[in-house]
């Protein structure tokens, strides 16, 4: 067998297994992918909450901020805080809906 061969027949076992990967149903591999697909999602909001961009990229600084967000939603008014961070993000994630329905 060559070594032209050779690389072909690696390339598409390679190619099996990665599909084989995407499809794996197994319960661990769901979790896992679902928790992986939540923590992106996560940052997305990072990102598009400016918050990146606020800190210089620092993970110290961002810590902080979202430790001090979860002290304040553990706080007694708690309920009141995140009720107004709950509209407060539904009204952005409109209007962002909205700004792209007209562009």
């Amino acid at each position: 067998m060559t070594a032209k061969t050779e690389t072909k027949l690696a390339q598409a076992r390679h190619r099996v297994e990665a599909a084989a990967r995407r499809t794996d149903t197994r319960e661990w591999v769901v979790a896992r992918r679902t928790r992986t697909r939540h923590l992106i999602e996560l940052g997305g909001l990072v990102q598009k909450a400016g918050l990146v961009d606020l800190a210089d990229d620092d993970h110290a600084t961002l810590y902080g901020a979202m430790l001090e967000l979860a002290a304040k939603a553990r706080d007694e008014n708690a309920g009141d805080v995140l009720a107004l961070w709950k509209r407060r993000g539904k009204r952005a994630f409109d209007a962002e809906a909205e700004g792209a329905g007209n562009g």
